[in-house]
């Protein structure tokens, strides 16, 4: 047994770049909506984490995933904490979260 961390990818930058237009462009169209009212109401104190928030939504529809591991995320059918309810909880801003996506 090694006792080397694993590393996954090459270490090189994320497939999306945490900028608003590529966020919305990996974003479904309902969420895209959400996303640009979200960073709209944003104030200057608040832009960061809700980019970086959205970001992380983002970046599940931008990482290709087997077909049965999206549709167990997605369905809430795979382990853990989903994804939405974990961004949330994460949200640097405390505001509740107005839905569990």
């Amino acid at each position: 047994m090694s006792a080397q961390p694993v590393h996954h990818g090459d270490g090189g930058p994320s497939p999306l770049p945490r900028t608003q237009n590529a966020v919305a462009a990996a974003l479904p169209t309902a969420d895209r909506t959400a996303f640009r009212r979200e960073m709209g109401e944003a104030d200057e104190t608040e832009l960061l984490s809700v980019l970086r928030r959205w970001w992380l939504w983002a970046s599940l529809y931008a990482t290709p995933l087997p077909d049965d591991v999206r549709t167990d995320t997605e369905t809430g059918a795979a382990p853990g904490t989903p994804a939405g309810v974990a961004l949330c909880q994460a949200a640097a801003d405390g505001e509740a979260c107005a839905d569990e996506r």
